[in-house]
């Protein structure tokens, strides 16, 4: 579990000049959902983050709309989503492979993809699924292909990507290293021509799988569409553990990565507080 018992991280000398967003599903959950990316604005950011925000796959126009608004009203960037992933506090982890909610994912791409539209959000991601008892994993896998295809296809019509992501803590979750989500993006590429699914590089969940992350950013750099951070153990900010988050990110910008930085970590404290680590003149687009 994350260290409660020491102070904050200091302010870093940062390496890098990465951008950084704030995942708005795990931190400032002390607030209600609508009134967060207001509270990320008031920290310094001017990028979020979502997992899914509605309770289901297709929500009400005026759910929809409500969250937009705050978005907007908060004058901070959407720069990710996650489609929707079922319920995740009770241990699904997406519908992208699972056959009895195929459609219900399908329904879902749609309303997803024009959020991002009206957002300017391109980047989606499509946790992949677990595997289904009294499903044979090789089907699973081919209805991941056809599925992923069809939400590349509406990304593709607003210029943005679909993400896969290796997710640890979840045992039943086929995709536990970076080239697990490769392959998955190659076959759909082969199948269907799709070119914009890429590997969302969570470096916590990667470093908790036995993922060698030098290694991956060496190799697989160019496939990299978004990335994520925490720190292991406890899944706190940066300086609570023993990841060395500036080493690789600036590996990630030495090898040409340009994207977002998306700080996806349980607070040790208040949200507000978990982010002493970065200096406030470093949460803001960096445009250098």
């Amino acid at each position: 579990m994350a260290r409660i018992d020491q102070q904050a991280p200091p302010e870093q000398t940062l390496t890098h000049t990465l951008s950084y967003a704030v995942n708005c599903s795990i931190l400032f959950t002390e607030l209600p959902l609508l009134e967060r990316p207001s509270a990320a604005r008031a920290a310094g950011f001017d990028a979020v983050e979502f997992w899914w925000p509605f309770a289901d796959a297709v929500p009400g126009d005026r759910d929809v709309d409500g969250f937009v608004t705050a978005v907007r009203d908060a004058g901070v960037a959407l720069v990710g989503l996650n489609f929707a992933a079922g319920d995740m506090p009770s241990g699904d982890r997406g519908l992208v492979s699972w056959p009895a909610r195929s459609t219900e994912f399908r329904d879902n791409v749609a309303v997803t993809v024009g959020i991002g539209a009206q957002l300017g959000t391109r980047a989606f991601n499509a946790l992949y699924g677990n595997r289904v008892d009294g499903a044979d994993p090789a089907e699973q896998d081919e209805l991941a292909v056809h599925n992923l295809a069809a939400a590349a296809a509406a990304a593709a019509e607003i210029d943005a990507v679909v993400l896969l992501e290796p997710v640890s803590g979840a045992p039943r979750y086929p995709l536990l290293r970076a080239a697990d989500a490769i392959a998955v993006a190659d076959r759909v590429h082969e199948a269907t021509g799709a070119g914009n699914v890429a590997l969302l590089a969570d470096l916590y969940h990667l470093t908790v799988n036995g993922d060698d992350v030098d290694a991956v950013i060496a190799r697989h750099a160019d496939r990299i569409g978004h990335v994520q951070i925490a720190d292991h153990p406890g899944r706190g900010e940066p300086g609570t553990g023993g990841i060395d988050l500036d080493r690789h990110l600036a590996a990630l910008q030495d090898a040409g990565y340009d994207g977002w930085v998306a700080c996806e970590y349980k607070p040790t404290a208040t949200s507000a507080e978990s982010f002493d680590w970065l200096p406030r003149a470093r949460r803001t687009r960096r445009t250098a």
